[in-house]
């Protein structure tokens, strides 16, 4: 009984550190709220005055190169063309190379879009590889080596750029010529669509407009979201160039670049729509690329972050706390394994395990709240009342959990079957 006894405090004792640790990584989220208030005066000033900076003259203009990745997306990438060919931007500057590792009918569609805006004067290539060796990363890195400009423009295939994005947002570049990249805050074409969509809105709202935002005022590490943004050729390089071993190549470009001092921008006020997944199965797919591709990063990024001499400690207890965000899944998980089982071994120990439980939860679900809200509002000006609110903070609440389910019979599924080489899950485009 002494052992049982024994081997129960063990497991209680990995559940009260699991509650722990998720009460601080959500309580994160929680100061980047306040710091977001503090510092949001001075942040969107400085944005105000930087995209007021005086641009060159056409002639002065450098060359910019549109980059379209695509796999298997069907129609829509014609308007992804179409929009890319209708920037305001001198014609004899602006390039745009359609990526295409198609492997479907969409690789006819992608010929036949970039012959027809060329016929028209545009300077348009179908990049189309016969492998997808890298996937997003090795597209990107591949079409970089067959171009001498210097400034990268990247949209994912379904986000419809407004016609001014380039005269916005090459602004930051003639002020500040060090900025690595710009990134635009990604809007929705179908946030409405459905509950599912709605939730998504609201969770990337706080994303873009709490963290993304308070990261760039505050000098932390600025993840680029992987569209929306426009690199310049010497930032990457500085960085190791695009790489196809990890599924989220854009995390891992910007941590390799901060750690060699170059720094981005996060425009607040400019919006590129883009489509949502709009049914549970491909949304479930995508946030496990997602935290799987952070998880990879974090493992490579952790000792090149501690071992620097040129970032400041506070700047990489802010870079380790963003990286560690990738591990709420594992300690849900353990957390929820270790309590069940140290509750089924000492009965007498129930008590005290569903009163932390439901600490933690009410915490949780407080920071969450508040997070979600003040970037809805910041964003949208909370135009989703409090009432309907509380639905999406429930549906939320619920995706999270499906994750975390889904998330374990992944790795389950992982741990009783031979090693497979890291896959691009790519999110399927409808054209919404």
């Amino acid at each position: 009984m002494a052992i049982v006894a024994t081997v129960a405090l063990l497991f209680g004792a990995v559940f009260v550190v699991c509650c722990v640790l998720l009460a601080a990584f959500i309580g994160s989220l929680l100061y980047m709220v306040f710091l977001h208030h503090r510092l949001k005066a001075a942040g969107l000033h400085r944005e105000e005055m930087l995209l007021s900076t005086p641009s060159p003259a056409d002639a002065d203009l450098p060359h910019v190169v549109v980059q379209i990745p695509s796999f298997n997306e069907g129609a829509v990438v014609r308007r992804g063309a179409e929009s890319a060919a209708a920037l305001d931007w001198p014609r004899d500057k602006l390039h745009i190379q359609l990526l295409d590792d198609s492997t479907d009918e969409t690789a006819d569609m992608v010929r036949a879009v970039a012959a027809e805006l060329k016929a028209k004067g545009f300077d348009v290539v179908a990049l189309q590889r016969a492998d997808r060796s890298g996937y997003k990363g090795g597209a990107l890195h591949e079409a970089m080596q067959k171009t001498p400009h210097d400034f990268f423009a990247i949209f994912d295939v379904d986000y419809v750029p407004p016609t001014d994005f380039l005269r916005i947002c090459m602004r930051p570049f003639f002020a500040e010529p060090h900025t690595a990249f710009v990134q635009a805050r990604f809007d929705f074409l179908n946030p409405h669509e459905n509950a599912l969509t709605e939730m998504q809105m609201v969770t990337l709202d706080a994303h873009l407009g709490i963290e993304q935002a308070t990261r760039c005022w505050a000098g932390h590490p600025l993840p680029f979201n992987g569209t929306c943004g426009i690199w310049q050729r010497a930032a990457i390089e500085a960085g190791g160039g695009w790489k196809g071993d990890t599924v989220t190549e854009d995390l891992d470009l910007t941590y390799r670049g901060w750690v060699k001092g170059w720094r981005a921008l996060f425009l607040t006020s400019v919006g590129v729509p883009g489509e949502l997944p709009a049914d549970t199965k491909t949304w479930l797919r995508q946030q496990q690329r997602w935290q799987d591709g952070f998880r990879h990063v974090s493992m490579r990024m952790f000792p090149e972050i501690l071992k620097s001499r040129t970032i400041t400690p506070s700047a990489k207890v802010a870079a380790l706390l963003h990286l560690c965000m990738s591990l709420n899944q594992p300690v849900l998980l353990v957390g929820v394994v270790s309590g069940l089982l140290s509750a089924l071994l000492a009965p007498q120990l129930i008590p005290l395990l569903l009163t932390l439980f439901i600490i933690t939860v009410v915490w949780v679900l407080i920071c969450a709240a508040t997070f979600l809200r003040a970037g809805h509002n910041f964003i949208r000006g909370g135009e989703i009342p409090p009432l309907a609110f509380g639905v999406v903070l429930l549906r939320f609440a619920a995706g999270q959990v499906a994750t975390v389910i889904r998330s374990l019979g992944v790795h389950v599924k992982k741990a009783f079957s031979k090693p497979k080489p890291v896959v691009f899950d790519r999110t399927p485009k409808k054209g919404a």
